[in-house]
């Protein structure tokens, strides 16, 4: 996959509001204006690949408490030159919850967001252009915190309510709900 290849399925994705409307015009602009969108080099900003893994049942979803930014995120980091933003979520989703057997429920985006990453660390502050996908655990693997992390554990939308988020994660919980629903309604029209 090229960035031509990303800028194509961003141009066929439909936003679910108009934050989002505002991430992908974003994100169009980012990596048309940039060949090296997809290296962490790129110091002003750059392509990141996030998951929304959900459980096999598809009923509860997986978020880390990220250990630098002090709050839950759903798994994701950098595409480190690899242009399959797909892939990277996926290897991301592995890496960040030491499950093996994760599978994108399509290869469709699930949603996009545009957010600034603080200085720290001697590292400028910058922009992640982050491209997320629906993902599915598959079997019952074990979780194992990684070292970007401090905790990680699996939440119902309905806990979601409770938990401290960002407009993001909160948008993805819609968009999550309006799948589950969606699933049951075709499994009873299936049965």
């Amino acid at each position: 996959m090229h960035r031509n290849d990303l800028l194509v399925k961003l141009t066929g994705y439909r936003p679910f509001d108009t934050r989002e409307s505002e991430s992908l015009r974003r994100i169009i602009e980012f990596v048309g204006a940039n060949p090296r969108c997809f290296l962490r080099s790129l110091s002003i900003g750059h392509i990141t690949g996030s998951a929304w893994l959900i459980d096999g049942q598809g009923d509860r979803v997986l978020l880390t408490h990220h250990r630098k930014l002090g709050m839950w995120l759903q798994l994701g980091g950098h595409a480190d030159g690899n242009a399959d933003v797909l892939q990277v979520a996926l290897r991301e989703a592995k890496e960040e919850s030491g499950l093996s057997e994760i599978r994108p429920v399509n290869e469709d985006i699930f949603d996009l967001d545009v957010h600034d990453i603080p200085m720290r660390d001697g590292e400028p502050a910058h922009t992640h252009f982050d491209i997320r996908f629906l993902l599915q655990a598959e079997g019952v693997g074990k979780c194992r915190i990684s070292d970007e992390s401090v905790d990680l554990r699996w939440f119902t939308p309905e806990e979601l309510n409770d938990l401290c988020v960002d407009e993001s994660l909160r948008r993805m919980a819609r968009k999550w709900r309006r799948w589950l629903e969606s699933s049951a309604s075709r499994r009873l029209r299936t049965s």
